[in-house]
């Protein structure tokens, strides 16, 4: 209904009560979580009244030596601001480029133009926390494992990579996309 509106005073009809405008990150399960962490959307699919809007709103929670998977947003920008914690974000934008390295810190914040692979890590023993504003009610996100165990045909991708990648086994020692977060390198978990 939302969709088929004619105006914003027939979306505010649809949508007549206070908590319709209302988003609860916390209430989100199991997204919403700190071991080893999760990505919650404020989009169009989990919010109704994001509907139109153009925007996706996300929490991204890394507890102590989590990650973000290596992924892109083909259809958004993403502009990401550290809430509290220290993680180290990684970004590649195209082939010749150089990898674009930042530290966030509260406050501190960077920008992942659409389509750039990026990547971000708590690199301490506390939680981290940003939020994400992308500049699509529909970014999508796309894992690189995903495209290498789940995507292309095994030979394709072991010839571009050279190497036995897309096997069985390779496939099983990456984790699955679950709520967004993957714990980190065994040194960080060994030192926390």
């Amino acid at each position: 209904q939302l969709d088929t509106a004619a105006t914003q005073l027939d979306r505010l009809k649809i949508l007549p009560n206070n908590e319709d405008w209302v988003f609860d990150f916390t209430a989100q399960q199991p997204w919403y979580n700190w071991s080893p962490g999760g990505v919650t959307n404020m989009n169009a699919a989990t919010f109704p009244a994001a509907r139109g809007n153009g925007l996706t709103l996300a929490m991204l929670n890394l507890g102590g030596c989590s990650i973000l998977p290596a992924h892109f947003h083909p259809r958004a920008s993403n502009y990401v601001v550290s809430i509290e914690g220290n993680t180290t974000t990684y970004m590649y934008e195209e082939n010749g480029a150089h990898t674009i390295t930042a530290v966030l810190t509260k406050g501190k914040a960077t920008i992942f133009p659409a389509g750039s692979m990026h990547t971000m890590v708590n690199n301490g023993c506390e939680n981290a926390q940003l939020v994400s504003a992308l500049s699509s009610e529909d970014a999508g996100t796309l894992n690189i494992g995903a495209v290498f165990t789940n995507g292309f045909p095994p030979e394709l991708v072991n010839a571009a990579l050279g190497g036995a990648y897309a096997s069985p086994e390779f496939a099983a020692k990456i984790p699955p996309i679950g709520t967004g977060a993957n714990y980190g390198t065994e040194e960080c978990r060994q030192r926390c």
